[in-house]
């Protein structure tokens, strides 16, 4: 059985609902995985705002609006008059929950049940849809077997037993309907994989019963070498291994969640990436094949703080990076990137939260020199490292000033950092100078 995962643009609209319904009515059993309506989640996340800034009216004006796109978007999807009543009747359930939650007390499992609410409305609305045009479809809700662990990790051996449980206590459909990016926590309480975590959703699943094939179908053709959003001239790229895809999600490409492949590597269940409007389209399969070598993508990631950390005895201080490393750990904060010299250790973190505290530890036995805006550019490839051509990706530093470069830590990844300033026209020259090199 393959595990089919929609995004928010593939059920955005009635035109695309309807595209969803055609790639999965091909008469195979399968799961369907879907996201929340694109837009829902922001407004959502808006909503629990201001509740949280005690905002109740604006809260309130909110979630009228979002009730109006439903209602609309059902009237133009379902009409079969009991279907479209059922269906009014359960979106207006949600959104009178949604009412109640503006009297409550602000806390983060109020504000999880409320953008969970996004999945649900949106599977309830193409089951009833899919039921409308006669095809044999059902609903699983993923809160009755998805369940993250005190370490916010899929737990997944109850993941296996649940979804056993509640696929067979289903009534019997070719396809099954579930929601992605929600959860329960290991206190039992509606929490969720965070953005873009219907991509894990579908790996999970995919895990769990074995898959034959995970699909992630979103609003592009694949993975491509570049960011679309910013470069000109990127194509998709067919092939990639789960090693290449980890480093490119973990470092800002934007069509998979940084946690996607993890629970498929290990079993070899392939993972695609295909496109809901152009269904034709190859897209990309990731497994495990290394076949090619070279740059065969980059990406980009923004919000980077580097810090410098200098002190005139750092070799022959014992236990300096120890140090180092124990406050960031104390503060609950990855580094990226790390690069030394004799006298310096730089390094970057996404997360500046604690960053106050950090500088107040680093301080008290170190100077210390703070970036923030800074992006990091990921070149990624099988072996790049050791490929014949790689040497000239350094053409960049006649153009761009970098700031750190990390290179040989791993064979299939090097990273720059760089202003995010200039993240555009790094990568833009990038691809020019790379692109022609290796066969994609």
């Amino acid at each position: 059985m393959k595990v089919l995962k929609f995004g928010g643009t593939s059920v955005g609209s009635v035109e695309n609902i309807c595209n969803v319904k055609n790639i999965i009515n091909d008469g195979e059993k399968k799961v369907v995985v879907l996201s929340a309506m694109s837009g829902t989640t922001n407004q959502l996340v808006a909503i629990s705002k201001h509740i949280a800034d005690n905002e109740p009216n604006e809260a309130t004006e909110k979630i009228s609006k979002l009730h109006e796109t439903y209602i609309a978007t059902i009237n133009k999807l379902i009409n079969n008059g009991s279907l479209n009543n059922d269906v009014q009747t359960y979106v207006s359930s949600i959104f009178n929950l949604l009412l109640e939650a503006t009297s409550k007390p602000y806390s983060i499992v109020l504000e999880n049940q409320i953008v969970a609410q996004g999945e649900l409305l949106s599977t309830y609305m193409v089951n009833a849809y899919l039921n409308q045009e006669g095809v044999s479809s059902a609903l699983l809700p993923a809160l009755n077997f998805m369940r993250i662990d005190e370490a916010k990790d899929p737990d997944i051996n109850y993941i296996k037993a649940q979804f056993k449980t509640t696929y067979s206590k289903a009534e019997d459909a070719q396809i099954y309907i579930t929601q992605g990016f929600i959860c329960l926590d290991d206190k039992g309480e509606i929490s969720n994989l965070q953005r873009g975590g219907s991509d894990y959703t579908a790996t999970i699943i995919g895990a769990a019963i074995n898959a034959e094939e995970v699909q992630i179908w979103t609003d592009i053709d694949g993975m491509h070498n570049n960011d679309p959003r910013y470069v000109e001239n990127t194509r998709p790229i067919s092939n990639l291994s789960f090693d290449e895809a980890a480093e490119l999600a973990y470092f800002g490409a934007k069509i998979l969640h940084p946690q996607t492949v993890t629970p498929v590597r290990s079993l070899n269940i392939p993972v695609r990436l295909k496109n809901t409007m152009n269904p034709e389209a190859y897209g990309t399969l990731i497994n495990n094949d290394h076949s090619e070598n070279g740059v065969k993508a980059m990406a980009a990631k923004d919000g980077i703080t580097a810090i410098k950390i200098k002190s005139g005895r750092m070799l022959q201080a014992h236990g300096f990076l120890r140090k180092v490393f124990e406050i960031f750990e104390t503060y609950e904060t990855s580094i990226d990137m790390i690069t030394t010299s004799e006298v310096a250790v730089s390094l970057t973190i996404d997360d500046d939260k604690n960053l106050d505290k950090i500088l107040v530890e680093l301080e008290k036995f170190a100077t210390i020199e703070v970036d923030k805006n800074q992006s990091i550019i990921c070149l990624v490839g099988h072996s790049v490292v050791n490929h014949q051509e790689t040497y000239k990706l350094f053409q960049i530093l006649q153009d761009v000033k970098i700031r750190m470069i990390s290179y040989g830590g791993s064979n299939n990844n090097i990273s720059l950092l760089v202003d995010t300033k200039n993240k555009i026209n790094t990568l833009q020259k990038l691809n020019d100078y790379l692109f022609e090199l290796v066969t994609l």
